[in-house]
């Protein structure tokens, strides 16, 4: 019998995922006996987790890799159970996922597609993990998706808003719950319309890689339907600390609108600028100016401070809202942790229950016994509404949420005020939209 060693992260590990064999990748080892990567061995199963915990998206990270530590609890039978109360599927009963007790590593992406990669190959040939999942970066994601396929491994992506993800870069080892820069669009146009008018010219700051450029299209496009003009659209590096040198062109541009199309902290950075401009006492074209942010989150709405407010924007999902599953997940996360969850925090740990879920409910941890269950599932409970997994794409559907920076705020954490809920049937899109096409999803690659 091989005696249990201690994994690189620290996770008790047994069998040949503590290192027998480990001269090939795990998926090439005994370990795949049952036809497929990492098949569970023994009486525990090992999930990766891959988030972001340097690097301009770390704060996110953190929020994530707490939900994903809380999941686990849950899964285990630990704590008050979370979520699993409200989930309208009840296979999971706190013993597990198939009886086997949860166990996880950690790797740091560093907000970076080289370092996700060899972060989430570790993971699988020298840990075991036959599940990868988190991220707070596009880039991140599609290059982990891609690798997750290749490996034979089902990734359950974090946070990840580039149409490509489950447009031309979709793949059937790969799932996204969170929205994408389209569903963005289509929940924000209205009500951009109603408060700030049809005739609008907009400048663009864009983070120059796939989420960038497919926030950009989609807000150029919703809007521009409108009857708003693009005046300017420029792409600013990720790594870009200081937004002063794009901010100020701006101010003789003709726009009246800046679109944002950033996140984590080169929003509150290029905010922030904004700001020290003027921009927002700025009139222009007889009206006055206006900043939107396509996408942004309670935790970098505590970045950017008082700059926030009034800020327009969209999000996943909001801890104040009054759903069971989310009054359910903010007491669990709140009693454990001492402040309510994020977006990041939610979708990562949703995200870790459909995995377990759809084991339990496959009977199987082949990942194509798992695609299959996921694939098509329409589920409720977990704080979004009634959701769709569609089968074509493998992109949730669900209601979207407009936001706005509150003006008075009650507390370090009431920032944001939701404008609207976006009902699912606003922002769904048919399989071949132009927006998303390209690649093909392929077939499930159990990997061995």
């Amino acid at each position: 019998m091989t005696k249990p060693t201690l994994s690189r992260r620290g996770v008790l590990k047994t069998g040949a995922a503590a290192g027998v064999g480990l001269a090939l990748p795990t998926y090439l080892s005994a370990a795949s006996h049952a036809g497929f990567t990492n098949a569970p061995q023994g009486g525990t199963v090992t999930l990766g987790f891959n988030v972001p915990q340097s690097g301009p998206y770390a704060d996110e990270g953190a929020d994530e890799l707490r939900a994903y530590q809380l999941a686990v609890e849950h899964l285990n039978g630990e704590g008050d159970g979370g979520i699993l109360k409200t989930f309208s599927s009840k296979v999971l009963e706190g013993n597990g996922i198939l009886g086997k007790k949860v166990e996880y590593v950690t790797g740091d992406t560093q907000t970076k597609s080289d370092a996700a990669r060899a972060s989430a190959k570790s993971m699988i040939e020298k840990d075991g993990a036959v599940m990868i999942t988190g991220g707070s970066s596009s880039g991140v994601a599609i290059a982990v998706q891609g690798l997750c396929q290749e490996a034979g491994v089902i990734f359950m992506a974090g946070l990840t808003h580039s149409n490509d993800t489950t447009g031309k870069d979709k793949k059937a080892n790969g799932f996204r719950h969170f929205f994408n820069a389209y569903m963005s669009a289509a929940a924000l146009a209205p009500v951009l319309e109603k408060l700030y008018g049809k005739e609008r010219r907009a400048y663009h700051l864009t983070a120059d890689y796939t989420w960038g450029w497919t926030q950009e299209e989609s807000i150029k496009a919703a809007t521009e339907a409108l009857g708003w003009e693009t005046v300017e659209a420029v792409k600013t590096p990720l790594a870009q600390t200081d937004f002063s040198s794009y901010i100020a062109p701006v101010l003789n541009s003709g726009a009246d609108v800046l679109v944002l199309n950033h996140y984590g902290g080169n929003m509150v950075n290029s905010l922030t600028n904004a700001v020290q401009f003027g921009l927002r006492e700025k009139q222009a074209n007889g009206k006055n100016f206006e900043i939107v942010v396509p996408l942004f989150s309670r935790l970098m709405a505590r970045g950017a401070g008082e700059n926030i407010k009034g800020i327009l924007g969209s999000t996943n999902w909001h801890w104040s809202l009054q759903d069971e599953g989310t009054k359910a997940f903010v007491k669990s996360f709140g009693t454990k942790y001492g402040f309510p969850p994020s977006q990041a925090a939610h979708t990562c740990y949703v995200q870790t229950l459909l995995y377990a879920d759809a084991v339990q409910r496959a009977g199987s941890f082949d990942p194509c016994a798992v695609a299959e269950a996921l694939e098509g599932y329409e589920f409720d409970g977990l704080g979004n509404g009634p959701t769709l997994y569609r089968a074509e794409d493998h992109q949730c559907f669900k209601d979207v949420l407009v936001v706005r920076g509150k003006e008075n705020p009650t507390s370090e954490f009431d920032l944001l005020e939701v404008v609207e809920i976006t009902p699912r049937g606003q922002v769904e899109y048919a399989p071949d939209h132009p927006m998303f096409a390209g690649g093909a999803l392929g077939s499930c690659n159990p990997g061995v």
